[in-house]
């Protein structure tokens, strides 16, 4: 390795990313296509009071204490939505701000972590541990897989909803199991962008591929390719620059969606003013 990944803290965080950039690109156009950028977000900055406990009962871990604060969230969630009165993201907001007021409260009182709080929301991609990288791995290679089996479902329940059912699709269940692996993904990119920046790779690389391509696979390919990059230059920036890594990369995401977003709107002008043939 040359240039800013020469020194091996710097590989471990490459690597790291780039493991992560497999099952946010994958899972991300799913949460776009879907509409779950926003629960996706909030899962990520709802493990904030699993973390700070974890943090400080070292018996836990910040990982099962995310993990687990994730799943109560993804639970309480998903029940009370059923009642179509509150839908549309409000059940997620409310449940967003009592993770997040539970979290400072945990942190200034009975966990007494000593972590800075920067670190819990940004995460630490240049300090990432070799169990971390290994998750990662894990992570990828189990959303590789499901993709590859649920792939199917996936369209059916996400394009025609009222087909996939009779047609024995199982939407309801694919809908648990697709909850289940961004959860995951989000928990497990925690350490390395942190709980507020996790949106940087899971849903700005995916929403810019929709913007560039009109095909499902070629836009998985995008926003794989899209995290990847991210990852590469983020942390090259990151060392120059000595900023937060997760903050690099969901600063450079921002801009990518902005340049495609650009393009895209160019194109759309273009095409109106074409003469008809």
């Amino acid at each position: 390795m040359f240039g800013p990944f020469d020194a091996p803290y710097m590989q471990s965080a490459l690597l790291a990313g780039l493991l992560l950039a497999v099952p946010c690109g994958l899972l991300g156009v799913w949460v776009v296509l879907r509409g779950l950028a926003f629960f996706s977000h909030a899962v990520g900055v709802a493990t904030f009071p699993g973390v700070v406990l974890g943090l400080g009962l070292p018996a836990i871990g910040p990982f099962a204490g995310s993990l687990a604060a994730a799943g109560a969230f993804g639970v309480a969630v998903s029940s009370v939505e059923t009642d179509h009165r509150v839908r549309g993201g409000a059940v997620t907001g409310l449940a967003l701000a009592a993770a997040m007021a539970t979290g400072a409260v945990l942190l200034t009182t009975i966990a007494q972590v000593s972590t800075p709080v920067e670190t819990v929301l940004f995460g630490s991609l240049l300090g990432i541990s070799d169990t971390d990288v290994a998750r990662c791995a894990v992570v990828a290679v189990t959303a590789l897989g499901a993709m590859a089996l649920l792939w199917t479902r996936l369209e059916a329940s996400t394009f025609d909803r009222a087909w996939a059912e009779p047609a024995g699709a199982r939407a309801s269940r694919t809908d648990v199991l697709l909850l289940i692996l961004i959860g995951f993904t989000v928990v497990t990119a925690l350490p390395a962008v942190g709980s507020l920046m996790v949106s940087g790779l899971l849903v700005i690389p995916a929403a810019t591929a929709r913007l560039l391509c009109d095909r499902l696979v070629a836009m998985s390919a995008c926003a794989v390719a899209l995290c990847a990059a991210e990852v590469v230059i983020g942390l090259a920036l990151a060392r120059e620059l000595d900023v937060a890594p997760g903050a690099s990369i969901a600063a450079l995401g921002g801009l990518g969606f902005a340049l495609a977003a650009a393009v895209s709107a160019a194109r759309s002008g273009l095409a109106r003013r074409a003469p008809a043939t």
